[in-house]
């Protein structure tokens, strides 16, 4: 198609206006202009197709044959054009919020805070994927993904949501009598970790744990881990956000921390958001800064 060739859309929808309406008045009114835009409008569209589309001579303006036979096709091609986008809407308003978060995160703070959101919100649909995998942003899949690390990440956008450093934990009775400075003195306890790829890889393989674990380790989802380490069945290593309940209620006790620059992140794809999304990144702020 040679777009150069089309007319101005704004003339277009001023005639399909007038067309549908039969009065320059009502047009203007319907497309929030001016009646002499409308005119102007008409005329720019006759001056630019080279026909008339008006019959000018009597008393009251009527359409010609050609512009009969334009307003058909501008009105089936708008009707068309109008349905598209509300169907596009309905559908982008309807669909569920696709959530990606970590299933420690999950488990440890966003269910527990959830229905607040349901009150608040209970027309919205949510599904949450916990997945340690990370999840593509794309168009009709994943609206929003709780990241964890120091952002930002490329082509998306992203804001930190909890500040939150990685710790190493353990029940008080597993480490009671025993005096610990640093990794090294944890390197003969059993250690707990997380099923795949986890907030606390990088931090296992970093420096400060080069040697560790030392023992036989026992891998399971996040959630499980951290249910394990409360059990005192050996130590773990996760995000501190994700076990502040734990360390108030005594459960757990912090052995070592590191990497303060890094925390949970609301990470969305550019562009416009729909209203949902913007419910729920709201919900969790508001809820981040009550944490």
């Amino acid at each position: 198609m040679d777009w150069r060739a089309l007319p101005p859309l704004t003339a277009l929808r001023a005639f399909s206006a007038y067309a549908e309406t039969g009065s320059v008045k009502r047009a203007g009114a319907a497309l929030n202009v001016s009646h002499a835009a409308i005119s102007q409008q008409l005329r720019a569209l006759e001056h630019h197709l080279g026909i008339s589309l008006l019959d000018r001579s009597g008393a009251r303006m009527a359409l010609t044959a050609d512009g009969i036979a334009l307003a058909q096709a501008l009105a089936a091609g708008f009707g068309q054009i109008a349905q598209a986008v509300a169907d596009l809407t309905a559908t982008s308003d309807n669909r569920p919020l696709q959530v990606s978060v970590t299933p420690t995160l999950a488990a440890s703070w966003l269910m527990p805070r959830l229905a607040s959101f349901r009150a608040g919100h209970p027309d919205i649909s949510l599904m949450i994927d916990p997945s340690v995998a990370v999840k593509p942003l794309e168009p009709g899949g994943i609206d929003i993904a709780l990241r964890y690390g120091k952002g930002p990440w490329p082509g998306l956008e992203s804001r930190l949501l909890l500040p939150s450093p990685v710790v190493v934990v353990a029940a008080p009775a597993l480490v009671a009598g025993r005096t610990v400075t640093g990794p090294d003195d944890l390197t003969d306890l059993p250690w707990l970790l997380e099923l795949g790829t986890s907030e606390a890889t990088a931090s296992l393989a970093g420096a400060s744990f080069a040697a560790l674990p030392s023992r036989a380790t026992t891998t399971l989802p996040g959630h499980l881990m951290l249910e394990a380490a409360r059990q005192g069945q050996g130590v773990a290593v996760t995000a501190r956000s994700n076990i502040e309940a734990d360390l108030a209620a005594g459960r757990l006790v912090v052995l070592h921390e590191q990497d303060f620059d890094k925390g949970y992140h609301v990470v969305t794809r550019p562009g416009v958001r729909r209203p949902a999304l913007r419910h729920f990144i709201r919900w969790l702020e508001k809820e981040a800064a009550m944490a």
